[in-house]
């Protein structure tokens, strides 16, 4: 189970610029991408979410993708052995 509350208010602010950014580059619905991004976040793969927003397209590319290709939405756990290049 995902456990929220573990993402403070400058976390969650970072999240949302992540997110905005990737569903403008045409991931999908922010909503979706913010919520894969802090579960992930909050669930054993801790992100430098600083670095992560500011991050070249190729390289926020490939953790915002890879997030969502890999994420158990069930637990924030990431399968498949990926791991994000922004991981804290």
């Amino acid at each position: 189970m995902i456990d929220w509350t573990k993402c403070t208010k400058a976390e969650h602010d970072f999240v949302v610029r992540i997110a905005k950014r990737a569903a403008g580059l045409g991931f999908g619905p922010a909503m979706d991408i913010g919520m894969d991004v802090e579960a992930c976040h909050v669930s054993g793969c801790p992100l430098n979410l600083s670095e992560l927003a500011d991050a070249d397209d190729g390289n926020f590319g490939h953790d915002v993708a890879g997030i969502m290709n890999h994420i158990d939405r069930t637990t924030g756990a990431l399968r498949d052995c990926f791991s994000p290049r922004y991981s804290a």
